[in-house]
């Protein structure tokens, strides 16, 4: 997919020195330097008579042998991306030459086959884009239902009363994670929650586990209680410091080193696990973390947390409304990953020649 987000432009003078470079529809873009090295794309209206750098390749195909469509799908295959690794020294990426992409060799079948895999690839790439386009609309949604429903800027119906200003100490006990060696882990075994997971793994709530510890050294470990509140003690800038999530589960885990853990009382720990990342929360947790390469934030610090609270009733509706908004985000993203693995399974076949169209 072309994507325009960083697209530049120049004036009508440079444009007539570079002639060369001038684009014209279904010309294929291949990336030879840099990074990106091996992302292509094909041309299309909104770039035509448009111009590419130093950086971007021109492959302009006979359109009588060789569809444009069908040489981009090769291009970013496993195939394609094969031959362009093989001329990287060192596995470095460093770049292409012309004579090098002249080079590659890929499999041609008749025309009318090439515009069909071409159409079929192209219809999962339209699938792909639209469950994309629909994820991030999604998220904004959830985005803006968070910011009116953790505020009280909108109220669910059959609720009313005014929330109550509250610091985090008065909200339960606060308590520490115990640290776990990275060669205590094991493959199968009791779970844990190491800090940095709750940067990589989780997001406002913990649905799955990625490490796990043997019994033994979950006997000197602080086991977690259903509900308790999660928050990650250092992390590598002050605007994230301090992520939290919730722990909803029945199971028996345990907390890792630098975890600071809420462990609160007659609230609801699915909302708080919401209410912790947002905005008004996360502006105070960085004005409070402390250090520069490392920054940290303690117990101390997050039981002077001010926050602005519903009744308990009203913190498990909104907390029911936004988890179902997770859900349905999460069934779309796994229908994206399931789309992607089905296009790769396409190519392979449809590349290759093992399934053929015409």
């Amino acid at each position: 997919t072309l994507l325009m987000e960083d697209i530049a432009f120049i004036d009508e003078a440079t444009h007539e020195r570079f002639k060369a470079t001038e684009i014209k529809t279904d010309d294929v873009f291949l990336n030879i330097t840099g990074a990106s090295i091996g992302r292509s794309a094909v041309a299309d209206a909104r770039v035509a008579k448009g111009n590419v750098n130093q950086h971007v390749c021109i492959i302009r195909t006979d359109q009588d042998q060789l569809h444009p469509q069908f040489l981009n799908h090769f291009l970013l295959s496993k195939a394609g991306q094969r031959q362009i690794d093989s001329f990287q020294a060192g596995g470095n990426r460093q770049g292409l030459n012309f004579a090098q992409i002249r080079s590659f060799r890929l499999p041609v079948p008749p025309l009318p086959e090439q515009r069909a895999i071409a159409g079929a690839l192209g219809d999962v790439d339209a699938l792909l884009g639209a469950l994309t386009q629909l994820i991030a609309k999604k998220r904004d949604l959830k985005q803006a239902a968070m910011q009116q429903l953790l505020t009280g800027q909108t109220r669910l119906p059959g609720f009313s009363g005014a929330w109550e200003a509250k610091r985090l100490r008065e909200l339960g006990s606060f308590s520490k994670g115990r640290g776990i060696r990275k060669d205590e882990l094991v493959a199968d075994g009791l779970p844990c929650i190491r800090y940095g997971e709750i940067y990589t793994h989780h997001t406002d709530r913990v649905r799955a586990f990625f490490s796990f510890i043997p019994a033994e050294v979950a006997k000197h470990s602080q086991r977690l209680c259903k509900g308790d509140l999660l928050f990650a003690g250092s992390g590598e800038t002050a605007e994230e410091i301090g992520k939290c999530v919730a722990f909803l589960d029945d199971a028996e885990a345990y907390a890792g080193g630098d975890i600071v853990i809420l462990s609160p009382v007659g609230h609801d720990s699915m909302y708080l696990g919401y209410l912790m990342n947002h905005t008004s929360v996360a502006e105070q947790k960085a004005r409070m973390g402390q250090g520069d390469a490392v920054v940290h934030i303690s117990a101390r610090n997050l039981a002077e947390l001010n926050v602005r609270l519903p009744r308990e009733a009203e913190q498990t509706a909104i907390a029911a409304v936004l988890s179902d908004m997770d859900a349905e985000l999460a069934a779309i993203e796994q229908r994206l990953a399931k789309t992607r693995a089905l296009k790769q399974g396409m190519v392979q076949q449809l590349l290759t020649g093992r399934t053929r169209l015409v």
